[in-house]
Order: structure tokens, then sequence, then C-alpha cells
């Protein structure tokens, strides 16, 4: 079947060369930044059925180097603009969710604009924490609110946990590259400060788009809404009831990386099966090992769901949500 990839990643030159510069060659405990062309990918997406890919800058986003948001912007604004030029060369292969430097705010507020009006981003990729800043936190809420203005579609991409002012304090268990397991739970702080923040709910034009089939998340909804109500207090809270409907109908998630055949049945205890949207995770994901996976998605899809409902989860939600 025809698909669509809404979670893959693009290496632009210039990135590349900040990442190196600031620190970031080895990002998040990986080998090294793996090699990228849009010929490379164009040749991988012909082996699979992919029809378009919707390309995103991963972990470290492009806010580089700590406190320094006139960097930040500088970097934000020229891969923003490498990955319009990409897509402007192939435009029936690839689109692209634009970076913000978070957590500066008044830099992401000009460039949402920017983004959309001039560049022709799809949506927007933001890291689950920006330099500890989670979303949800009220210092970021000027930045939800504009994105909820332009109804915005966010795809949240997981990196390591950080926290402001401590970022020499070793990382737990850092003889693993985060992505084996941190990514996971990083995904989780976000969406769940998410909904107890009550951004979700506050605003209601935003679409989320959340990475790895939910994470840890699913097996946690019934333990976050319940202690937020009778230990922390919180009246006004999520109940999980609410929590399940939000994410039927307020989030999507992609199945980059390893559902099969577990982590798929932890997702379907909480989320709905017509929210689902493939995932490559190239060039992260070797060629080799994305065509293996996505032999297994294949298989795993059939084992469970009907055609139509296997086409939808492939390319008829994408289409719908990025309007293509």
């Amino acid at each position: 079947m025809n698909r669509i990839d809404t979670h893959c990643h693009v290496v632009p030159d210039g990135w590349r060369k900040s990442c190196e510069k600031y620190g970031w060659g080895k990002p998040d405990g990986m080998p090294a930044i793996p090699a990228w062309s849009p010929e490379s990918h164009i040749e991988l997406m012909d082996k699979i059925n992919i029809s378009k890919s919707i390309l995103s800058i991963t972990s470290p986003g492009t806010y580089l180097k700590a406190d320094d948001d006139e960097l930040a912007n500088q970097i934000t604004q020229e891969t923003n603009d490498e990955m319009a030029e990409i897509c402007a060369k192939y435009p029936s292969r690839f689109g692209f969710f634009a970076s913000l430097p978070l957590p500066d705010v008044e830099g992401s507020l000009k460039e949402i604009d920017r983004a959309l009006d001039t560049l022709g981003a799809a949506g927007f990729a933001i890291m689950t924490n920006a330099h500890g800043y989670y979303p949800g936190d009220p210092k970021l809420d000027p930045v939800f609110a504009k994105l909820n203005a332009r109804k915005a579609v966010i795809f949240m991409h997981p990196t390591e946990c950080c926290t402001p002012g401590h970022a020499d304090v070793p990382k737990p268990l850092d003889k693993y590259p985060t992505p084996m397991m941190e990514y996971f739970f990083d995904t989780t702080r976000a969406v769940v400060n998410l909904l107890l923040s009550g951004t979700v709910t506050k605003y209601h034009d935003l679409t989320f788009l959340v990475s790895h089939c939910g994470a840890t998340i699913p097996p946690l909804v019934e333990r976050f809404t319940a202690f937020a109500t009778t230990i922390l207090g919180q009246k006004d809270s999520l109940s999980s009831t609410q929590v399940k409907e939000l994410f039927r109908t307020r989030f999507y998630f992609d199945l980059a990386g390893f559902p099969f055949p577990d982590l798929i049945q932890g997702y379907l205890t909480v989320g709905d099966p017509g929210r689902l949207l493939y995932g490559s995770d190239y060039p992260y994901t070797p060629e080799k090992a994305t065509i293996f996976l996505s032999g297994r998605m294949d298989e795993g899809l059939q084992e469970l769901f009907d055609d139509d409902l296997i086409q939808k989860i492939y390319s008829g939600n994408a289409r719908e949500i990025l309007k293509l």
C-alpha cells in the first residue's frame, strides 16, 4: 500500500555543521549523525512505496547552545530555510515540519508566521523538552497560543531529559544511548504535562502527533489521572476517560520504531487504531532496518486490521491532517 511518512528526518548540511561545532556530533549517545541526501531518501521511499515524506529535525533540535537565544534563532532560521529549499526542489516527494528556537518565546513567535506564510511548512516539530521546559510549562503558553491561533500541527519528537542549570549532572544509565529507553520516558513526560497542565483542553485547535505508538503512556493513564485528583487535589483534573477521549480526538500516534508485536497492544488499550500514522524514522533508523521494519509493520497490521483501516494508517490520516 501507498504510505506517507510523518516521522522521518533530514540532515541539512548547515545543521550538521552546527551540531558538530556545538558538541552534538554524537547526539544523545548515538555513534554519529547519519549520512543523508534527498536522493538516497527518495531511493528508499521508492523501495517501500512511500509517496511523500514529511521531513523534520530530530534531537537535539536547533537550540544547540544553552542560554544563547541569538544563536538558536540563527540556526533555526537557516535550518528551516534549508528544509524549505529541499522541499521546493522535490515538492511531490517532501514536505517539512519547521523547527522552533524553544525555549526562546519571542524568537519562536516570529518563526511560526515565517515558517507557515513564507516557507510553506506543514506544521512544527518540537522536542519533548526544550532545555528542561516541557510542553505545558507556563513559560511556553504564548507559543502554544500562537500555534493554536494558526491551527497548527505539532509533531513532538523525543529528546534527552534535561534540567535547567544542571547540564553537568550525569544522565541515568548513560552507558546506553538515550533513544534506547529514555526517549520513551521523555515522550511520556511531555504528553502527561500537556494534559495535566490543561494545555490540550485550553487550546482547542492544536493537533498533536506523538512518536513511537504512545511510548510508555498507556499503562500510566489510570495512575497519573487518579494521582492528580486524589493526591494532588486537582479538582478540575482530567479523568482517565477524558484523557482517552482526547487521545481519540486531538492526538495521532505514529508507528516509528518497534511497535510490533507488543507495544501496539498497549496502545490499543487507550487509543484508537484509526489515529495511527506511518513513520520510518529514517535515516536514524538505517535503510536495511527501515526496510525490515516496513515488512514487519505490514505483517503486524494485517494481523490486526482490515485493508481499509490499514490504508488509513498508511496514508489516509496523513492526507487529512496535512491537507495533502
